[in-house]
């Protein structure tokens, strides 16, 4: 069932991009745009955290009762004002997804209103959780759900990117989409376990008071699945010489991504969390191993159903 919807969406994409659909073009680059919004969405939200700026604005949605809170600005106010401005931007924006998708629905994939809809109710659950993990003060389940929902979202609207992308596959990607999609799978669990470590300060706890210690343990150790398949994607993406192009160098990104990561994450274990930007960095990079995942399968998804049609 679900490879003939993507199948379904594979075609129905590929022949809106042959007539050249101005629309969709527009869809696509707003989709581009929201996405690289709500990767700085997530990088600041987490330099509000780190930065112990989560409660500088003690009520919601507004800022001390105002839009600007200009007598109040400091740099904890402005990193969760700016936070909440970047976050109604997205909200907008997506709102207008929902909108283009309607209005050109004729000219589109017929999948893409439903799946704008669905980024929709993202964004909106998201807004919820937002003004929970102010009035809950910073409960850590909420916060862990916040970070969660906004990864969701971010991947969501890279698939519908993705989806709508020229693309013409070469039918040579094997079992790379299920090695991806696996990869992707489980660095968001890995994300959400770095969520739970960072809500409940695991780290700090477990050095200053041995509290926590299996919390920080369960997310160390949590490292080696996704590091070791997406090694494995990365060695197997090297050794198909028809891989598509775009394949090959996404698949290049997500083994420097890992490399990366993994260097911040030691840092940032070793330094104890003193150094904030390197733990933004770290949940930045996170997000961005998670996104080139989702690029990577959604991609090879559309190349294994070419060669199965061909087939």
């Amino acid at each position: 069932m679900a490879n003939t919807v993507l199948n379904n969406a594979s075609l129905s994409t590929d022949q809106t991009q042959q007539s050249g659909s101005l629309p969709q073009d527009r869809i696509r680059r707003l989709v581009w745009k929201l996405s690289i919004a709500t990767l700085l969405l997530m990088a600041v939200g987490s330099a509000t955290r780190v930065m112990n700026a989560g409660l500088a604005c003690p009520d919601w949605p507004l800022c001390y009762g105002e839009l600007v809170p200009a007598a109040q600005m400091n740099f904890q106010v402005f990193l969760e004002w700016f936070h909440r401005l970047d976050a109604a931007g997205i909200g907008l924006g997506t709102i207008a997804l929902v909108g283009l998708s309607g209005w050109y629905r004729r000219e589109l994939p017929q999948w893409l209103p439903w799946a704008s809809l669905f980024a929709l109710a993202l964004i909106v659950f998201q807004g919820v959780l937002g003004g929970l993990t102010v009035t809950e003060l910073l409960r850590f389940d909420i916060v862990t759900a916040h970070l969660g929902t906004a990864l969701l979202f971010f991947s969501t609207l890279l698939v519908i990117g993705c989806l709508l992308l020229p693309y013409q596959g070469t039918g040579h990607v094997g079992k790379l989409t299920g090695c991806s999609t696996t990869a992707a799978i489980l660095v968001y669990f890995q994300s959400i376990l770095g969520a739970v470590v960072g809500s409940q300060w695991a780290l700090h706890q477990c050095f200053g008071s041995s509290q926590l210690c299996t919390v920080m343990n369960s997310h160390i150790i949590g490292v080696v699945p996704p590091t070791l398949v997406t090694l494995t994607l990365v060695v197997f993406a090297w050794r198909t010489s028809a891989l598509h192009p775009r394949l090959r160098k996404l698949a290049n990104m997500a083994g420097a991504c890992l490399v990366a990561q993994i260097v911040l994450g030691v840092a940032t274990f070793y330094l104890r969390l003193q150094v904030e930007p390197l733990t933004v960095a770290h949940q930045a990079m996170g997000a961005t191993l998670l996104g080139t995942l989702v690029c990577f399968s959604t991609l090879a998804l559309r190349d294994r159903q070419l060669s199965v049609i061909s087939n």
